[in-house]
């Protein structure tokens, strides 16, 4: 029995600059931020559905849907020059590690309500700083 290729992140990220360059797909070549915004809110919807229903085959499609809309985001950002996918995967990771302190740093969280305090109060301070910022 052969075995079925499997593809890595490198290459999905080849195939949807692929869909969206000159000999791509002309549906996917004409989108925007704005006209995929329906399609993110109806896979958001299926992943719940999925969830819902306990239905793990169908939760990997539709996350694997979801991160399509991430990345085709992140494809359309990168052709204007705004930013990249591995721009959103360092913001993200950044934000991870400064929302956990008690993961990553010296504070202690021992209980899940803890930790969502831990959480919400550091983006509320980031949340000030930003706000302050942008005035």
């Amino acid at each position: 029995m052969e075995k079925e290729k499997r593809y890595t992140y490198e290459e999905l990220l080849r195939i949807i600059a692929e869909l969206r360059g000159d000999h791509g797909c002309p549906w996917d070549k004409e989108q925007t931020h704005e006209s995929l915004i329906k399609c993110l809110r109806e896979e958001s919807e299926e992943v719940v559905e999925a969830i819902e229903h306990q239905d793990d085959e169908n939760l990997c499609e539709e996350l694997g849907d979801v991160l399509l809309q991430v990345l085709m985001h992140s494809q359309i950002a990168a052709e204007e020059g705004r930013f990249t996918i591995e721009d959103v995967v360092n913001m993200l990771a950044e934000k991870l590690v400064r929302r956990h302190p008690h993961v990553f740093g010296d504070q202690k969280a021992l209980t899940a309500e803890e930790g969502l305090a831990s959480w919400n109060a550091i983006k509320a301070q980031e949340k000030g700083v930003h706000s302050h910022l942008s005035r």
